[in-house]
This record gives structure tokens, C-alpha cells and sequence, in this order.
């Protein structure tokens, strides 16, 4: 008989507000959907990011091509069956497929009677979910996930992934400064992860030099664990840790497409902030970091080629990040003298989105910080570029004010003596 489950587990609700999906394991899962329209959202759903690891399946008729198709077959780690008919059909059919069923296996059913005696009976025979149609991609995908997720599990972490559009925009100085206010001013345990491997500047901007760093994790991934990450993490700050990159070239780079998700993982179960310095590469394993990630800034410097790349990017991410916000973007190093810029109204009419941010050119600043291994908010902490960078913190964690529209005392009166008038 199927393991019971519940049937609705609670979202796991992060500081800013929002509902936070996990990723779904690596589980097997088959569908037998009546209607085209619920085949139509698994398929959505299995290009979702958080299905990347699952192993889908779509077929058509319902209870009737699942009792067929198991009755001398193994079953998956998940059944979702879709059911137009009646109770009694349902749960009679039911009771044949539980004969034949391994005994790890979940079954979600959808079906389009919201009925609470229905419900309870499908419950009672051990049946982990029900959902009544229509079902969007992004419920199935919180439906399969939440099958998976212990209730009182702790949040896993959000991903905030910064690449650059181009080469040496600044994308690596923009990335460490927000996570150095989301770690300082917003005081949330935070880790930057220098992916650079060649070339990481982490170590450098933070006055690190550690022996240990993410190159460890990800050329023996089969070490990795919580004890294992833990001695990898070379502390910042009271809240801030690194993950530095060797920047050495005695290994090449050519990494598979899953090379970071061991790593990733564990950091996920440990902090609540990860921020990803991503190099500027094409790779199979630098886009399936990008996508994974909660959340995504682009960095791009005011120039035609920066307009180009950023384009390109925000539509690839917006594309394949369907269920979740749009990426952002900020314009770095805007207002040097006597080079011709591309406007940010230029930027936003391509886009068709502002950027959220734009970062003046401030070589005196930026090398000050560069030189002495420290943050902008550091050398400078009223600086109005310091506070440009805990406003970006705000905003990728979501915690961004919303200023409020200043309320005229007198209104009131002023409407009740106008009333009189009239």
C-alpha cells in the first residue's frame, strides 16, 4: 500500500515575505492525464528549473493506462493520475492500483470534484495529494516538491546569481558588495561563492587567502557534506563567509554540466544566502547555475556590445526562468569622461525593463577598495555608491522598502467642510 503523506505540507515562507519552492530530487514521476490541458502543464512544468533533476514521464488515459501499465511493472517515486469521473470509479480504481504498487511509491490525483468526504477517503487510503483543476506548472511543481520536503525542515537557502554581459564590467566587485550588505546591514548569514576557478577575484576583494575553497568540493564531490563544506568556508565577517576560488591554472576548467550542484546543495542546507560570482562563460554548467539560481543580475557597462550581450542573456533567463521574477540588470562604471554611452533609457527600451541600478565610474573609490582587500562601504560607508549597493541587497532579498504616500493631515477636514458646502 502507498506510504501516506500529508496532503498539503506548509510552504516554507522566507523573511521577505514570499513562498519558496525547493528543488525536487532526483525522483522518477509519470503522469496519465485525461485532459490535454493538464498534459500540456506537466510539460511546462518539467522545463521549470526546479525539475531539472527529475525524470518525468507524460502519457494519456488516466486511471485506466496506469492500472495497465503497472500491473507487471515496477512503479515510480511518483504517480500522478487525473480523474474526470465520478468517487466511486476513483476510488474503486484506486484500490485495484494499491495491489500492484511498491510501497515507496506517492500518488498525486487530480480531479475536478472539491469534495471534503471525497478528500478524506482518498487520505485514508493513503493517496499523498489531491488537487482539483485546473492546476498551473508552477503547482504541479510545488506539488512534487512539497512531497518531498520534511515539515519541519529548516528553509533551504536562495541562490542570487551576478554575471557580467561582457569581460570586465565590474561583475565580481558587484556581487562581493551585496553580499557584504546582505551579510553587514541586512545581518543574514550569507556566502559568496567565487566560481571563477582561474581567475576568482573573491580572495583578493576580501583580504583572503585560505587553503581550502570551492575547487575541493568540486573536484571530489563525493566528500561533500555539511563537516565537509564547513571547513571549505573561510570566514569574512561575523555573518559573511567565503568560498574562495584557487585562481591558480595548474587544473583546466573543463567542467560537466552538474559539476556545482553537489556543492550548491550543501550550501543551500547551511546558509541562507548564497551569492554565485559567476565568470563571464558560455558553459553548460555556468547557464544551469544561472537558471537554478532564486535570483538573477546581469551587470553590463553602457556601451553597444554591453546592450547586445545583456539582451541576449535577459531573454535566455526570462525564457527559461518562466515561473519565476525577471532577472534584473544595472548599468557599472557609467559617466566616464569623454567616452560616448549608450543611454540606460536605451537599455530600457530593448529591454523593456529599467535597470535597477546604475553605478557611477569612481576609479579613486573602487581601487581604494581593490588595493586594501576591503568593500565600498567600508572606505566609504556614507558613500552614495555604498548605499546603491545595500539598496541592491534589499531589493534581491526582498526586502525593499515600499515607500508609503505621505498622508495629508487636513484632508479629512478639508473633504467634510467641502461636503457641508455642497
Amino acid at each position: 500500500m502507498m506510504r501516506t503523506a500529508l496532503a498539503q505540507q506548509a510552504e516554507v515562507a522566507h523573511a521577505d515575505g514570499g513562498t519558496h519552492i525547493p528543488p525536487v530530487p532526483r525522483i522518477s514521476i509519470q503522469a496519465f492525464c485525461e485532459s490535454a490541458e493538464l498534459a500540456g502543464a506537466m510539460q511546462a512544468a518539467v522545463g521549470d528549473r526546479r525539475m531539472v533533476k527529475a525524470h518525468v514521464k507524460v502519457q494519456m488515459g488516466g486511471l485506466v493506462a496506469a492500472l495497465e501499465a503497472y500491473s507487471g511493472a515496477a512503479t515510480p517515486n511518483v504517480i500522478l493520475i487525473e480523474h474526470g469521473g465520478n468517487g466511486i470509479d476513483l476510488l474503486s480504481g484506486l484500490d485495484r492500483l494499491s495491489e500492484v504498487c511498491d510501497a515507496g511509491t506517492k500518488l498525486v490525483v487530480v480531479g475536478r470534484l472539491n469534495d471534503i468526504v471525497l478528500y478524506r477517503e482518498l487520505v485514508r487510503r493513503g493517496v499523498s495529494d489531491y488537487v482539483v483543476s485546473p492546476i498551473s506548472p508552477l503547482d504541479l511543481v510545488r506539488t512534487f516538491s512539497h512531497l518531498f520536503s520534511k515539515p519541519d525542515a529548516e528553509p533551504l537557502g536562495r541562490v542570487l546569481a551576478v554575471i557580467g554581459a561582457k569581460g570586465g564590467v565590474g561583475a565580481s566587485t558587484v556581487a562581493h558588495n551585496i553580499a557584504f550588505a546582505v551579510s553587514r546591514d541586512l545581518r543574514l548569514n550569507s556566502v559568496i561563492a567565487d566560481l571563477d576557478l582561474a581567475f576568482g577575484t573573491a580572495g583578493l576583494d576580501f583580504n583572503q587567502d585560505p587553503p581550502q575553497g570551492i575547487a575541493d568540493a568540486v573536484f571530489s564531490p563525493d566528500r561533500v557534506d555539511a563537516a565537509f563544506v564547513d571547513r571549505l568556508l573561510s570566514k569574512c565577517t561575523d555573518h559573511l563567509s567565503l568560498l574562495a576560488a584557487p585562481a591558480t591554472l595548474e587544473r583546466e576548467c573543463d567542467f560537466g554540466v552538474d559539476a556545482f550542484d553537489t556543492i550548491l546543495d550543501a550550501l543551500r542546507g547551511t546558509v541562507p544566502y548564497i551569492v554565485l560570482d559567476l565568470p563571464h562563460v558560455w558553459t553548460a554548467w555556468a547557464k544551469r547555475a544561472l537558471v537554478g539560481a532564486d535570483e538573477v543580475l546581469f551587470v553590463a557597462a553602457p556601451d553597444l556590445a554591453n546592450l547586445r550581450n545583456v539582451k541576449n542573456m535577459f531573454d535566455f533567463a526570462r525564457g527559461a526562468r518562466p515561473n519565476d521574477r525577471p532577472p534584473l540588470y544595472l548599468l557599472n562604471q557609467v559617466g566616464i569622461a569623454k567616452r560616448p554611452e549608450v543611454r540606460a533609457a536605451d537599455f530600457a527600451k530593448a529591454l523593456e525593463a529599467a535597470p535597477v541600478a546604475s553605478i557611477p565610474f569612481d576609479p579613486q573609490l573602487f581601487g581604494t577598495a581593490a588595493n586594501n582587500g576591503q568593500m565600498i562601504a567600508e572606505v566609504s560607508a556614507s558613500h552614495k555608491i555604498a548605499e546603491a549597493f545595500l539598496s541592491l541587497a534589499k531589493t534581491l532579498t526582498g526586502r525593499a522598502e515600499v515607500k508609503k504616500e505621505k498622508k495629508d493631515l487636513f484632508s479629512p477636514l478639508l473633504a467634510k467642510l467641502k461636503g457641508l458646502r455642497s
